[in-house]
């Protein structure tokens, strides 16, 4: 069974980014990605009224890495201390060398190219330091925007699934993209 230990955080660095720990300094930031109906038009979350909901969720991000059971990076311009996104394994399945990634960035940061520099970094990480043996995302079928990401960064489509989520009493698609450690080039 795959063996995972976050202490201490492992900030990560890429060409243009830096990917820290999340901290409740976050949370104004948080809270406007997550408040943003355009940024969750397709993530199957509720939308955040209160800049509190943010603080209380970066409480549970730091529990769940505290306990070893997901890891999730505030990620920043190389330059700037400021979360413009975050990116996580939000789900590991130890016994099966699996997590499932999840993202999101900043209206005004996307269409820039980070989100796929973002993804490369912590695929690198996950494979290469955490030994899992495949990486999965789960997306609407309709975010044709993460789609491009995760092919560009050798994800392939394995499934669709039909009104798979429920978000506000509508039924939505899931599609399931997956990549294995050999097909990774860093």
């Amino acid at each position: 069974m795959l063996s995972v230990n976050f202490t201490p955080f492992p900030n990560l660095q890429s060409e243009r980014l830096v990917f820290r720990e999340i901290s409740k300094k976050d949370s104004n930031a948080f809270f406007r990605m997550r408040n943003n109906s355009s940024i969750m038009k397709y993530i199957p979350r509720p939308i955040m009224t209160l800049e509190s909901e943010a603080t209380e969720l970066i409480e549970i991000i730091l529990e769940r890495i505290n306990a070893n059971e997901a890891i999730n990076w505030a990620i920043c311009l190389n330059n700037n201390s400021e979360m413009i996104g975050i990116i996580s394994f939000h789900i590991i399945k130890k016994e099966h060398y699996r997590a499932e990634i999840g993202y999101i960035i900043s209206e005004v940061f996307q269409n820039k190219g980070y989100a796929s520099e973002a993804i490369e970094a912590i695929l690198n990480f996950g494979f290469n330091t955490m030994k899992l043996h495949s990486v999965e995302a789960i997306i609407n079928p309709k975010n044709i925007a993460s789609q491009r990401v995760l092919e560009k960064n050798n994800f392939k489509k394995e499934a669709h699934f039909i009104e798979h989520e429920c978000q506000n009493g509508e039924f939505y698609d899931s599609a399931v993209y997956s990549i294995l450690a050999k097909n990774f080039k860093f």
